[in-house]
């Protein structure tokens, strides 16, 4: 049995490739100015949310796409609000 080789590529326009290997590495994250990210008041009795549903969702999203703690996903969150100018 032959072992398996594997396969070699001639990079053609070396300029291209470099800039395409840059934009591997391009992150954008869009925040809607006009969601709500305190929770509304539920009336029942006993402690009330802090944050909403669709707050919870984006950073739990955001948790597991860069595999990170939780309060280490809150810190991050709330440094990129802050970037963005969003209270």
């Amino acid at each position: 049995m032959r072992n398996w080789t594997p396969t070699t590529y001639k990079t053609k326009n070396l300029s291209d490739y470099n800039r395409a290997l840059k934009q591997r590495g391009s992150l954008s994250i869009w925040f809607d100015a006009e969601m709500a990210w305190e929770a509304k008041p539920s009336g029942h009795r006993g402690r009330q949310q802090t944050y909403s549903d669709a707050a919870i969702q984006a950073r739990l999203t955001i948790k597991v796409l860069f595999g990170l703690p939780l309060r280490q996903t809150t810190g991050f969150v709330e440094s990129l609000l802050e970037l963005v100018g969003l209270d």
